[in-house]
């Protein structure tokens, strides 16, 4: 059987888009002086991993989840000695000049709490709501109806979030009642992401029934599974206009988390849903809880959505770089970046849009660091030992001897005071 191998030239394409989709548009919601929605760009939350009735270290942990860029941090209000100790830290950050607003995550018991400890009420920028928790039976409408009027009263937002591993029983089984008794039963699972996103949509009807404005609610509906959360948010998209909070629940330790986090997040975002994000990371021993900050900014960084700290363009290494010097050269540029960033925002702003390129041989290494702001090519394996720097795609200097790393990262303070200093900002 002969057969022929068709030449044809393909058809061009057309009608391909570049970038994510428009933003969907959201009520916007102000959270402490921070919008939330509308027309504001995505905004980054963390949460703390302390014993909040301990207030030194609360409000240490505060404060270096701020010092990452996280623009909300969240806290656990479950006990008495937690209520009472939110006022002393939300002080104590403001006397440090730490001016992030803080959210009491309320489970079971914030009605009582609030009742309590007024001045946490008054203390806190919003307040989380888990409608699956947040009473049961006859309790549950008016437990619910306490915590909206608190946030009324002290005019504060409310997120009421939702999350799969506290759904609220009494609707997942009438809804499961109700699929039982179809001609063609949908599948549970579908019956159940129903009822995660009812939960969060007659909640927040409800609120706004009990008088809180609608531009005063965050929506969250979570799961552990990245697909589910992709067909639960899209559906929580085209059913309201409430800004929504994003995050992948449980997502994981690790590289796992990291990525199961991103994968589910960067679909959603990159079809314009979500207004902000949290990577609920478990840390690792040791870890710092601002790894949760980091990939949240790196995520939005490398779509394309925010511009945060410069970022590192860096080969992944092969058997023409079988040095480390280029991978350590990387390592340095980019935490001296962020380090130097929290100064820069203030006395050179721009300079987060930076681009900077490390390669490590003459294969991609040119080209790459052409394509940069500053880029540096180091020489790899049996390649004259030599560096290149360009700037802005022009050849500027070569590098040699045992100081290319201090000399290379003294070039990358020379351009951005250069070209973001007060005297000639681009």
């Amino acid at each position: 059987m002969n057969s022929a191998i068709d030449l044809t030239p393909a058809a061009p394409c057309t009608g391909m888009t570049f970038g994510p989709q428009p933003r969907r548009h959201t009520r916007a919601v102000t959270v402490g002086g921070v919008q939330v929605g509308g027309s504001a760009p995505v905004v980054v939350q963390s949460m703390t991993n302390t014993d909040t009735a301990d207030v030194a270290s609360t409000t240490k942990q505060v404060a270096e989840l701020w010092r990452a860029g996280s623009e909300l941090v969240r806290v656990t209000v479950n006990t008495p000695e937690a209520a009472a100790a939110v006022p002393r830290i939300v002080d104590k950050l403001a006397m440090m000049g730490v001016n992030v607003p803080i959210i009491g995550d309320f489970h079971y018991n914030g009605h009582q709490l609030l009742t309590n400890e007024p001045a946490c009420a008054e203390a806190l920028a919003k307040y989380r709501i888990n409608p699956g928790n947040v009473g049961f039976g006859k309790k549950k409408d008016t437990q619910f109806a306490t915590l909206i009027e608190f946030a009324i009263r002290h005019g504060k937002p409310v997120r009421i979030g939702a999350n799969w591993g506290s759904l609220d029983q009494a609707l997942a089984t009438r809804l499961m009642d109700e699929n039982h008794a179809l001609p063609v039963p949908k599948e549970a699972a579908e019956v159940l992401r129903e009822a995660l996103i009812r939960s969060a949509l007659d909640s927040a009807a409800r609120a706004v029934e009990i008088g809180l404005p609608a531009d005063r609610i965050v929506l969250s509906a979570k799961v552990s599974g990245v697909q589910e959360l992709i067909s639960v948010y899209r559906e929580l998209a085209r059913r309201s206009d409430f800004a929504l909070h994003l995050g992948l629940t449980e997502a994981g330790i690790g590289s796992k988390g990291i990525v199961a986090s991103c994968a589910a997040l960067g679909v959603l975002l990159q079809e314009g849903i979500g207004d902000t994000i949290r990577i609920s990371l478990t840390p690792e021993p040791g870890q710092s809880r601002t790894t949760e900050v980091i990939v949240a900014q790196e995520l939005l960084q490398t779509m394309g959505l925010r511009a945060f700290t410069p970022m590192v363009t860096a080969c992944p290494g092969c058997g023409r770089t079988t040095s480390t010097f280029f991978q350590e050269l990387a390592s340095r540029v980019q935490e001296h970046v962020r380090a130097k960033m929290p100064e820069w925002k203030v006395t050179h702003p721009g300079a987060e849009n930076l681009t900077l390129a490390v390669m490590g041989c003459v294969v991609n290494g040119p080209g790459e660091s052409r394509h940069a702001n500053i880029g540096i090519s180091l020489p790899g394996t049996g390649e004259a030992p030599s560096a290149p720097v360009f700037e802005d795609g022009e050849k500027t200097v070569t590098l040699r001897g045992e100081n290319i790393a201090n000399e290379f990262v003294e070039l990358i303070d020379r351009y951005v005071e250069r070209r973001y200093g007060s005297a000639g900002q681009a």
